[in-house]
């Protein structure tokens, strides 16, 4: 049986980003990767903001990977010359009885460290002609990218480094050894493998991989959750020049406005549904709850404009009826085994903190 020093599960773009903070190290890495290519599926199914940080409660690790990862990946895409906009939000309140959420989220923007400038509708108006609200406020540091840009880079890196990435190798079973972690794939080709490190970046499967290592403590795996959410875009020029978003709600941001670098308009996600396996089928009927949602806060929305995008899932350890929870990554302080990370719930901000998550995993593993 072969061993490597190092197995990163899953080339999303926080695997690739682990991955590339590995090599970078001087670490033997192989990536493991189930499906035909990198970056399929979270990573291809985002709204590729990059977050400034304002929403997330201060002191989790949400806030402060955000904030961190979000200078990180504006330095790194520069350098890189991986497409980006600094496009700056409007984050809106559409009505007085929203005013007490938009002071909250201020009051944590400001514990997060993240600058805004409050906006009154004349204001807004300013920005955003098309836009109706009460009142807002604007992050100067929210912007846009191209993720699948992103995650070439990251890859090459990675690569250049020394790193390995082996598609149609599912991991399907392993077991926490004395001298090792002993890793079982599936595929075409099957084979055994061990590793002294493993990282588990495996995205919507992350739960379902920790379980089936053998001699990991069941219980500390966290529940796993699919939040599936669809995406409509704008037919015609879009009317916006930044991102606009409407009060959060308990599952997401809110149906928003995002553009992306070719300047077409999309609105999403919504939050339509908890399958109990993930599932990209876009589903029928949601057009109405679409106008409804964004004539709040754009009312000159044309009939006929929509016309269907395409859905997203968020790996999440929280339910419908709870408050989203924070990002979980486990390493041996927290479960016992050395040289094993887990990634569970990387949801957004996960693109935004990649660069910040690969940072932590690295301490991890030192």
């Amino acid at each position: 049986m072969d061993t490597v020093e190092c197995v990163v599960i899953g080339a999303g773009v926080i695997g690739l980003a682990v991955a590339r903070e590995l090599a970078l190290a001087g670490h033997e890495v192989l990536i493991l990767e189930a499906l035909e290519r990198f970056g399929t599926q979270t990573s291809a199914h985002n709204s590729e903001v990059i977050h400034a940080g304002l929403y997330y409660p201060p002191g989790s690790l949400k806030a402060r990977l955000c904030v961190q990862g979000k200078e990180w990946l504006y330095r790194y895409c520069a350098e890189r010359g991986i497409a980006h906009r600094r496009l700056g939000k409007l984050l809106v309140a559409c009505a007085g009885s929203e005013l007490p959420a938009l002071a909250s989220y201020a009051e944590r923007a400001a514990a997060n460290g993240v600058p805004l400038r409050p906006l009154a509708a004349a204001d807004i108006r300013r920005l955003e002609p098309a836009v109706r609200a009460v009142a807002g406020l604007y992050s100067e540091s929210t912007g846009i990218l191209d993720s699948h840009g992103l995650m070439l880079a990251l890859l090459g890196d990675a690569e250049g480094a020394g790193a390995t990435l082996v598609t149609h190798t599912p991991v399907v079973a392993g077991q926490v050894a004395r001298d090792g972690i002993v890793l079982r794939t599936g595929g075409a080709q099957p084979f055994g493998l061990r590793c002294h490190r493993l990282v588990n970046a495996a995205g919507l499967r992350a739960q379902e991989l920790a379980r089936s290592l053998a001699g990991f403590p069941p219980e500390l795996v966290p529940p796993t959750f699919y939040a599936k959410g669809h995406y409509f875009t704008l037919g015609g020029r879009a009317p916006f020049r930044h991102l606009v978003y409407p009060m959060p709600d308990h599952a997401g941001l809110g149906i928003h406005v995002t553009l992306d670098l070719g300047g077409q308009c999309k609105f999403g996600p919504d939050v339509s549904g908890w399958p109990s396996v993930p599932d990209y089928g876009f589903e029928p009927g949601l057009e109405a709850k679409f106008y409804r949602a964004i004539r709040r806060y754009y009312p000159a929305l044309p009939d006929g404009s929509l016309q269907p995008g395409y859905t997203g899932i968020r790996p999440k350890v929280t339910g419908p009826a709870e408050a989203a929870g924070d990002f979980i990554l486990q390493g041996p302080a927290e479960h016992g085994v050395a040289g094993l990370v887990h990634l569970f719930g990387i949801e957004s901000p996960g693109l935004t903190a990649s660069l910040a998550i690969a940072r932590q995993v690295m301490e991890f593993i030192r």
